[in-house]
This record gives C-alpha cells, sequence and structure tokens, in this order.
C-alpha cells in the first residue's frame, strides 16, 4: 500500500511527558447520563450534527462527549469492517494515484465514514485526496473532525503508566496515535486487564511502551458473547 503519513502529525510535535498537556480519564456513566438529556448541549445527535458540519467551536467537554459518547450508540461496533474499505485499499494501492482515483478516495472513504465517523486512517487518506486536487473547502473541514477526535483522545492521558492511560473507543486509534506522536510501534502488543499495552521501537524515546484503556471495546465484546 502506499505509505500515507499522517498530514497533521506537524501539528503537535508532542513528548510524552506529564506536564505536556492537561488530560482528564473519560467518566463514561457521567458521558452516558449528559448525552441523553435533550436540553443540554451535550445531547448527541445535536453532538453528532456538529460534529458532521465540522462546526469548530465545539468546546473540549463537548468534543469528549462526542467521541467517548459514540460508544454508547446503535451504531457503535469496534471491531466491523465496511465493505468500503476494501474498495479503498484497492485504489491506495495503486502506485500511481490521478485525478479519478483521487475521487474514489474521497466517495469511498465518506462511504466509510457513515458507518464509522471517528475512522481516522479514512480522514487521513481523504486529507490526502482533497489536498491533491487542491480542495481547500473539503480539506478544511475534514481537518476540523480529524483535529476534534484528536483533541479528545489527547485529553484523556499521556499513555505512559495505566493511571495515565490513552482512553480510546476503537483499538485501531492506539496505532493512528502513535503515529501522531511520531512514535514506531516495537511490535509486540499485551492485553492487561482493560488495557491494551503497546511496546514502542527501541532507541525512539526512553519509555518501553503505552498504555491504553479500552473498555468500551471489550464491553462491546462481552455483550456479543453473551
Amino acid at each position: 500500500m502506499k505509505k500515507i503519513v499522517l498530514v497533521i502529525l506537524s501539528l503537535y510535535g508532542l513528548q510524552l511527558h506529564s506536564q505536556d498537556w492537561n488530560f482528564e480519564k473519560p467518566d463514561y456513566k457521567a458521558i452516558e447520563k449528559n448525552i441523553a438529556e435533550q436540553s443540554s448541549n451535550l445531547f448527541y445527535p445535536n453532538l453528532m450534527d456538529r460534529f458532521l458540519k465540522a462546526d469548530s467551536t465545539l468546546t473540549l467537554k463537548e468534543k469528549r462527549h462526542l467521541y467517548y459518547g459514540y460508544s454508547f450508540q446503535e451504531n457503535y461496533s469496534p471491531y466491523s469492517r465496511s465493505d468500503f474499505a476494501d474498495s479503498l485499499r484497492v485504489i491506495l494501492q495503486l502506485k500511481t494515484h490521478d485525478i479519478i482515483a483521487f475521487k474514489k478516495i474521497i466517495t469511498f472513504g465518506d462511504s466509510v465514514l457513515v458507518k464509522n465517523p471517528f475512522a481516522l486512517r479514512t480522514l487521513n487518506y481523504q486529507l490526502y485526496a482533497l489536498d491533491k486536487t487542491d480542495n481547500i473547502r473539503g480539506y478544511r473541514k475534514k481537518m476540523k473532525q480529524f483535529n476534534m477526535i484528536i483533541d479528545a483522545l489527547l485529553s484523556s492521558g499521556n499513555g505512559t503508566t495505566k493511571e495515565e492511560s490513552f482512553y480510546v473507543i476503537y483499538t485501531s486509534h492506539e496505532y493512528d496515535l502513535l503515529n501522531i506522536l511520531g512514535l514506531t510501534f516495537g511490535g509486540s502488543q499485551s492485553l492487561i486487564e482493560h488495557y491494551d499495552y503497546l511496546e514502542l521501537a527501541e532507541g525512539e524515546t526512553k519509555i518501553k511502551g503505552l498504555y491504553f484503556d479500552v473498555t468500551p471495546c471489550l464491553n462491546y465484546m462481552s455483550k456479543i458473547y453473551k
């Protein structure tokens, strides 16, 4: 597959130290309650509508409720796969991309996002295609959506310990965060209680690995097997 680097990498340049940014663990019980309040600015259908419109006025609290609140939505399926993702992969594997290929990346990407609006890699592929076609308006919209998701993820922790783990609702976001932070997966992943632990490549940082709380993913699997 053609290697397409996450386009916002340069926007963050973060180092993994607790003091670099403030974070707060998501309170899933409170989030579930808040997003059900129709009179609240946190009412989920309204949050999703604002996200789809790329409303840049969303506060961090609203972004957190948007992202983590999706785990309580009927469409949430952390391990499902869209048929359009396979079509998108075929296009991405082409050695060269022309205008037709770029348009297909955008179109297939939109179809993937219907099922998973927080598919970071798909959004990234679209940003690549929108940039190559000089679609400034479309690029800015997707970038705003991309950054909303990243803001929520980076607000949850720094990943250096279980207590300060990143909180994700998709395991794929673990690897996306590694890329965004400029780190390389070391090849070993393990599930420890309700945390995924990913080892980092040697020599890049003093930190040996990162922790990700995957509680929503595990809860989903528990429901499936019941």
